[in-house]
């Protein structure tokens, strides 16, 4: 028998009726949809090889190059809440289009700024289309595919967004060198109007025949803003969906913070690294964090009692290597210990698609859009806060990384904290529709 969070049984997947087939066509169609969040992640971690690229371009400080990335995440975080109840109203396949649209539009609009001023609201806008895409990658996989396949779904979408970092890291870093700035920046928008293309022309929301039921109001509740509220409130209300939050809190955002900023400048200023090693130690980062992501979706798909010590390991292993790297006497840490440090935020992503675990089983099919929403403004209010926090620490003792990158361990303490708090109380909800849903599978009404 699987077990739960807490020692518990879990729900282990149960074929519902009206369960999406999946197949060949489901995978063309999800493959659509995956390929906007690909070339979203592309655009959203190019700044990550190209931080000291600013610097130079917009003349600016630490701090002020932390806020490149703190207002994308800033934009990100605030609309998954509405992108979720978006996703709930009208699909994935419109959320998507203008998702590709908004975010193609930022990063053209970065290649060509003229000022600071304007590269940061390209930078927002960026913000707002990469957080159109993930969420409606979700419901696209829900929608097409069986249930019991959401947890490996989950990491192979997080998967291709990996790939989007590996772009970044190794094909843009190069072209950046060889051909400059707007080149690079502007050409790179033309992968953005592809997809655009290909969500427009052949993406389909759901297969024929399992058409999801509308989102209506409950009886005796209104429509309009009070039904968006009531989705927000129910969706939190649930123990599982505010685990899965911060699990994807604790669990994101070491990673998300030296890949999408402050990792090159700290492997080239503070470990005295060439760029070309710099960039293939990141490179490190995501080709571990595909891997692991395949095996935990296995796992996971098979023993939902693995979640839990899934994620509070990867917080741990995560605590350890940091804080080893950034305590090492002397000026610089050995490249083994670089080395170990980047495996181990390799399994910082996959294990933040964990959170969506928790919340997918604690709501139903017309809340899905908006609990994702809840679980992903998690780990990347986590990098937000981080980053801003890395790059005023760094400006106030003239640019000492270890003292900088001690504030990951507060934040994690705090998410720790909340997922002890929470996991008890989810385990025994989720055994309760454990039993609801056999009974229902079972006892199909006439």
């Amino acid at each position: 028998m699987n077990r739960g969070p807490s020692g518990g049984s879990a729900p282990a997947p149960i074929a519902l009726p009206g369960d999406p087939p999946g197949g060949r066509r489901a995978a063309v169609i999800w493959g659509i949809g995956v390929s906007v969040y690909f070339v979203a992640v592309i655009f959203r971690t190019s700044l990550g090889v190209a931080g000291l690229d600013a610097v130079e371009r917009f003349d600016v400080s630490a701090s002020a190059l932390s806020t490149f990335s703190i207002v994308q995440l800033l934009v990100y975080a605030g609309m998954q809440i509405p992108v979720g109840l978006l996703v709930d109203r009208l699909g994935a396949k419109k959320v998507l289009a203008l998702g590709a649209a908004l975010f193609t539009l930022g990063q053209l609009g970065f290649a060509l700024a003229p000022s600071y001023g304007t590269a940061l609201a390209a930078r927002a806008l960026l913000g707002c289309g990469d957080a159109m895409t993930f969420i409606s990658v979700l419901r696209l996989g829900s929608r097409w595919f069986p249930a019991r396949r959401g947890p490996l779904v989950g990491q192979v979408a997080a998967l291709f967004g990996m790939l989007g970092n590996l772009v970044s890291t190794m094909v843009l870093a190069r072209l950046l060198h060889d051909y400059g700035w707007v080149t690079t920046f502007a050409g790179s928008s033309v992968a953005g109007a592809v997809v655009l293309v290909l969500v427009v022309c052949f993406l389909k929301d759901h297969p024929e025949g399992h058409e999801p039921p509308p989102v209506r109001p409950e009886r005796g509740r209104s429509s309009g803003g009070s039904f968006v509220r009531q989705q927000v409130v129910d969706s939190w209300r649930e123990p599982g969906t505010r685990l899965g939050m911060w699990v994807h809190f604790t669990t994101q955002f070491p990673a998300m913070v030296f890949m999408l900023l402050w990792g090159l400048p700290f492997l080239v200023e503070a470990q005295g690294l060439s760029r070309e090693t710099a960039g293939s130690l990141l490179t490190l980062v995501v080709l571990v964090s595909m891997v692991v992501g395949l095996v935990y979706g296995q796992v996971i798909a098979r023993h939902h009692a693995a979640r839990l010590p899934l994620a509070l390991g990867t917080v741990a292993f995560t605590a350890l290597a940091w804080g080893a790297t950034i305590a090492h006497p002397g000026d610089r840490a050995p490249l083994w210990l670089l080395v170990t440090l980047c495996v181990v935020l390799g399994a910082c992503g996959p294990a933040s698609m964990i959170g969506f675990d928790f919340a997918r089983p604690a709501n139903p099919p017309q809340r899905q859009g908006t609990a994702s929403g809840i679980v992903n403004i998690g780990g990347f209010t986590a990098s937000m806060t981080t980053l801003l926090a890395i790059g005023l620490l760094l400006d106030a003792t003239g640019g000492s990384y270890p003292i900088a990158f001690s504030c990951v361990f507060v934040l994690e303490a705090l998410g720790v904290a909340q997922i002890l708090r929470l996991r008890g109380r989810t385990a025994r909800l989720e055994r309760e529709r454990l039993v609801a849903s056999k009974v229902e599978v079972v006892h199909v009404p006439a």
